[in-house]
């Protein structure tokens, strides 16, 4: 999969159906604002929604959670605490409905540049999805980072701690 734009913005909820059983844990696909770069790096795909992103947010969370083998990781930037009324009209009401959308969610906020970081690592061996919204208020972009739906990180945890327990003998 290669990096791309496409241009038919009418099947990105169809794109979504179908990679969704494809993706698994360490994937991600990100709901982002209209200003976000497309990417060059192979494994990214970006399609355009030119839909309302609240929506785009909640089919995205709806479409994952029906998944039996993934959930997700949210994170949304930091920065957007602090965009002020004054500069973004509007983004009160975002924040608002975003909370709405997200609501029963895990959401970490952590610093933009973070994010792309880590998504930025992850795209050099796995699959990212970038759906371009309509979105016109900066710092408003979604990430999922997909984990594995039927096993948890304490699950793990205390396998690695079995194994290490065993190694130790």
């Amino acid at each position: 999969m290669s990096s791309t734009m496409e241009s038919n913005t009418s099947d990105w909820e169809q794109r979504l159906s179908t990679l969704l059983p494809l993706y698994g844990h360490r994937n991600w696909i990100v709901v982002a604002d209209a200003a976000y770069p497309a990417q060059s790096k192979p494994g990214i795909e970006t399609i355009v929604a030119d839909a309302d992103q609240i929506q785009t947010v909640r089919t995205v969370a709806v479409a994952i959670e029906a998944c039996n083998h993934i959930r997700a990781n949210v994170y949304t930037d930091r920065e957007l605490a602090f965009v002020a009324e004054d500069d973004a009209p509007g983004i009160a009401d975002y924040r608002r409905q975003l909370d709405g959308a997200l609501e029963g969610s895990h959401v970490l906020e952590i610093p933009h540049e973070e994010i792309i970081a880590k998504l930025d690592k992850s795209a050099e061996v796995f699959h990212i999805l970038i759906i371009k919204t309509d979105m016109t208020i900066p710092y408003t972009s979604v990430f999922f980072e997909l984990d594995c739906g039927y096993w948890s990180a304490e699950a793990e945890a205390r396998l690695r701690q079995a194994i290490r327990v065993a190694d130790s003998k």
